[in-house]
């Protein structure tokens, strides 16, 4: 048991100390590419706006904030729109939501804080833009690293029943998410987006259930007018015991997550509204854990608004 602690603290401090070097190390790099963008301004204009936000839906985007620029995150979820019309199509309960406040230090190094009521989540991310999108292709495309990391603060339920706590030690309340995001504005209405992805659990459900998960996010965006745009996700899980997972009767547990949405922009806010099969809103929740499909009506309506101040 000790062991495994010292393997877990040693797992944080790894993490933390390759994002600290990383941005250490782009802060040179910074200034290497701010003077070649000075001598080279015409020849490396750099391609902006490949997405609105820093969210597609639930997944990330490439985007950071500007610098030193506050970012005030309110994401919600209703239930099953196959509820019925005796749960107003899932206004009525099973909703999630999650609260955030994200910073950018430098227009490229990016962190931010939640919670969500699902496990009563804290999360946290940093997210580093290390590579530009170029308008003359000298870089064909945008790359953006994230690491985050999620504490599950509820309390065990079936203490009672099994006789011992399952968040015991600490660090089984532990996950984390890695991925590299690149995209590529193709023009000035289609952007494209795709994150290879690893998910890490301390605890996972059952004694089968492997720790590592990997996955492969899709997203894009089509630009509808200067104010309006309609954006979707798609992410599919590569890990087979994840994806396969069947209950008793042999039915599917879980489903790879999809969603589509408007981006409506009103001066410092961005509004969406959007349709989703996970209830989830993080990534150690909606990727793995989706339980519904569009094929069963497993929809459910859903609004992000974001809010930005320049400090």
């Amino acid at each position: 048991m000790k062991t495994y602690t010292i393997l877990n603290k040693q797992f944080l401090l790894l993490w933390i100390c390759f994002f600290f070097t990383l941005h250490l190390q782009a802060q040179d790099l910074n200034s290497l590419m701010n003077d070649a963008e000075k001598n080279e301004s015409e020849e490396k204009e750099l391609v902006t706006a490949t997405f609105k936000g820093t969210r597609v839906i639930n997944l990330h985007t490439i985007e950071t904030q500007g610098p030193r620029v506050l970012e005030f995150r309110i994401s919600h979820r209703f239930g099953d729109l196959g509820s019925g019309g005796i749960n107003a199509f899932g206004l009525d309960g099973g909703a999630s939501m999650r609260l955030a406040l994200e910073y950018c230090v430098d227009g490229r190094f990016n962190f931010g804080l939640g919670r969500s009521n699902i496990d009563k989540t804290v999360d946290g991310y940093l997210k580093y833009r290390l590579l530009r999108q170029t308008t003359k292709n000298e870089m064909p495309l945008s790359l953006t690293l994230l690491a985050a990391s999620y504490l599950n603060t509820s309390k065990d339920p079936n203490t009672a029943v099994t006789g011992y706590n399952k968040f015991v030690p600490a660090s089984n309340r532990l996950s984390y998410c890695f991925q590299a995001i690149m995209a590529r504005r193709i023009n000035d209405y289609v952007s494209v987006q795709i994150a290879p992805t690893m998910l890490h659990f301390n605890l996972v459900p059952r004694k089968v259930d492997k720790n590592d998960m990997f996955a492969l996010a899709f997203s894009g965006r089509v630009k509808i007018n200067n104010r309006t745009a309609f954006t979707c996700e798609y992410t599919h899980r590569l890990t087979l015991d994840y994806a396969n997972q069947k209950d008793a009767a042999g039915n599917q547990l879980y489903y790879n997550p999809f969603a589509f949405g408007v981006d409506i922009e009103t001066g410092g806010h961005v509004f969406q509204i959007h349709f989703a099969n996970s209830q989830g809103i993080i990534e150690n929740q909606f990727i793995p854990f989706t339980t519904t499909s569009f094929k069963n009506w497993g929809i459910k309506l859903g609004f992000n608004i974001s809010r930005v101040y320049s400090l």
